[in-house]
């Protein structure tokens, strides 16, 4: 079984997910692929570009956040194999043109790309929510929007998603216009950053208010103050601006689309605190460069990548070279049938990072899902940002 997932910029909407806010991000032609092939044993070998070592899962188990001692990745996809509960073993070969620690949801896109070749139900919202969960199970808590399009997108598009309720809308992203992602040159794992420090103060503020941040009104700021006030602010007006280039997209006035980019960037820089000055200042490299419309930070910031919206040809990624990529819009994951009609083979793997069962807890069968998928369960947060 073959599966290929996207990675995603998101346009606007940082930090807006949790808070039951809006966001507009869009799947693009990076990729990561996985292909699966069943062999009958107990075991998944999941084999992948960033690692020389395979990992080493067993069956019939559920993560439990695995030993830390195993790479984040390979402890990513143990909490993937026991989430989805293929019926067989057998070895997954993994590869990806994503970029890690950029910032372009490389984890989630890999993610993805092994819960499908698995078996795991096409439905978006159940994958997207099964990814989440395998993220939350290594210890990051990130939210549903990077499983949500990477799920869902549809190429020459954006996607608005509305956290409060989970509708999503396709915005169509005009022919005549450039995004430029250019690496800031400061890495991050997600995991390692303020990221869980700012959701728990946006949690406490929306405590504050007795109502999510994302349904809160610039009046309600008024009850708030200090640290809680800038974050809430941030949330607030930063919705406000994702409907305003929602709007402007569709209508391709990038001219307003690139103000209201570089509009986000301030707000996420001085009331949340997610921006750091590799970030700033590429951000203004960028803005200076004549046919730039606007340029921002894309992802949990705190380093990573600027995506930067142009026209046509303004931008040379051979500028930052090795780290900028001219990025399309892309479709939602996809999964087809195996590449090749290979039988596995028996092999013993000497350098190996090997899932002991004692990292998981055995479970009782439960019914199967659509497709015979395990139901994904709730949507609890994600995890681990070894690929993101």
């Amino acid at each position: 079984m073959r599966a290929q997932s996207p990675g995603r910029v998101n346009l606007i909407g940082d930090h807006t997910d949790y808070c039951g806010g809006l966001a507009l991000p869009v799947a693009v032609d990076l990729r990561t692929e996985a292909d699966f092939e069943p062999d009958g044993s107990e075991r998944i070998v999941v084999r992948s570009t960033i690692d020389s070592r395979p990992a080493i899962v067993p069956l019939g188990a559920t993560a439990q956040g695995g030993p830390g001692s195993l790479p984040g990745w390979a402890r990513l996809a143990a909490a993937v194999v026991a989430l989805v509960r293929p019926a067989s073993g057998g070895t997954c070969e993994v590869r990806s043109t994503v970029p890690v620690g950029a910032g372009l949801s490389s984890s989630a896109a890999f993610t993805m790309a092994l819960a499908l070749a698995l078996g795991a139900s096409a439905d978006p919202l159940g994958l997207a929510s099964l990814c989440q969960q395998a993220e939350d199970a290594v210890g990051s808590p990130v939210g549903l929007m990077d499983p949500l399009v990477i799920a869902a997108a549809r190429a020459g598009h954006a996607l608005l998603i509305d956290f409060n309720t989970l509708q999503v809308e396709h915005v169509p992203i005009p022919a005549d216009v450039d995004l430029v992602v250019v690496h800031s040159g400061k890495a991050r794992r997600l995991a390692d950053t303020p990221y869980a420090e700012r959701r728990a103060e946006c949690a406490a503020a929306a405590s504050r208010l007795g109502m999510p941040l994302g349904m809160a009104g610039e009046e309600d700021l008024r009850a708030l103050s200090g640290t809680a006030r800038a974050r809430a602010r941030h949330v607030v007006t930063e919705c406000r601006r994702v409907r305003s280039l929602a709007t402007a997209l569709a209508a391709a006035d990038c001219v307003t689309a690139g103000r209201l980019m570089t509009e986000s960037q301030q707000s996420l820089a001085g009331d949340f605190g997610a921006s750091t000055p590799e970030l700033d200042a590429l951000v203004a490299e960028l803005l200076a460069q004549p046919g730039v419309f606007g340029a921002r930070m894309t992802g949990g910031g705190f380093g990573g990548c600027v995506v930067a919206l142009a026209a046509p040809g303004a931008l040379d990624p051979g500028q930052w070279p090795g780290r900028a990529w001219l990025v399309r819009s892309a479709g939602g994951a996809t999964r087809t049938s195996a590449a090749d009609g290979s039988s596995g083979e028996d092999v013993s793997f000497p350098d190996a990072l090997v899932v002991p069962d004692a990292a998981f807890a055995p479970v009782a069968p439960q019914p199967p899902g659509e497709d015979g998928a395990t139901p994904a369960g709730g949507t609890t947060p994600d995890a681990a940002d070894s690929h993101t």
